[in-house]
Parts: C-alpha cells; structure tokens; sequence
C-alpha cells in the first residue's frame, strides 16, 4: 500500500498519518484486536476525552484505507492491522527512497551517504555488505 501525503517535516506515523490515526495504529500494533471502545479508552489515558464517534470515524477511515481489518465479534468490531508496524515502514521507506531516486538519482545517493557521517559503525557495515553483493551481481 502506498501512502499518498508523505510530510517531511513531521516525525514518525505523522509522516504518514494524522496525529490521531498515528495513535490508533500504534495502539493496535501493541495489541491487536481491540474494539473502538478499548482503543477510546487508551486514547484517552494518554490525553484529553475523545468522543466514541470520533473515534470510530478515524479507525473505520484505517479499515477504508486498507490498513486495518475489522472483523465483528460478538455485538462489538474488532479490529486490526494488515500488516506489522515493521513490515508497513519498511514498504513505505522503500517507496519513498524508490521516488527519490528516480527524481534525483545521484543527488540523492550522495545525500544519504552523507548522512552517514552520523550513523553507527553497523550501520555502516551493513551498508559496505550491501554495496559488495551488488558489485557480485554486476
């Protein structure tokens, strides 16, 4: 799934989402399968009350968005993510790093590698392994 407004200038899920669904999907990432009213409650022991609809509204907005299913048991909805949380920023930095390159090409490469200046000798690492394997390919 490929998200449609990316903001740069925020931080985290907020690149992708609105502050609230942010919540929604980190809350349903840490427990799956959850009503709307449990997600309300622990909504709203992070902030100010939230009214049921809005709530409703937001998580029903994931489900349309194909980023949580919603399933009915009992009297209530439950739902839940399609994906991990590790899976969905793994697909989308790679969709954005994909865009970029092809806008940019080399200026984005060298961008990242100055980036690099502060990243962890793992990092680093990882990165010098990558770059071997592809020269073994070519």
């Amino acid at each position: 799934m490929k998200i449609q407004n990316f903001k740069f200038y925020e931080k985290g899920l907020k690149r992708f989402f609105g502050p609230l669904e942010a919540k929604v999907l980190d809350i349903l990432w840490a427990q799956p399968g959850l009503s709307i009213k449990e997600v309300q409650q622990k909504l709203e022991s992070q902030e100010e009350p939230l009214n049921f609809n809005t709530v409703m509204t937001v998580m029903n907005r994931l489900v349309a968005k194909g980023l949580l299913s919603k399933r009915l048991e009992g009297r209530s909805s439950v739902y839940e993510p399609f994906d991990t949380k590790e899976n969905f920023l793994e697909m989308q930095s790679k969709e954005i790093t994909h865009e970029l390159l092809e806008d940019f090409g080399p200026l984005v490469v060298s961008h990242m590698l100055d980036a690099l200046e502060e990243a962890d000798p793992e990092m680093i690492e990882k990165l010098e392994q990558k770059i071997k394997a592809l020269k073994k390919e070519n």
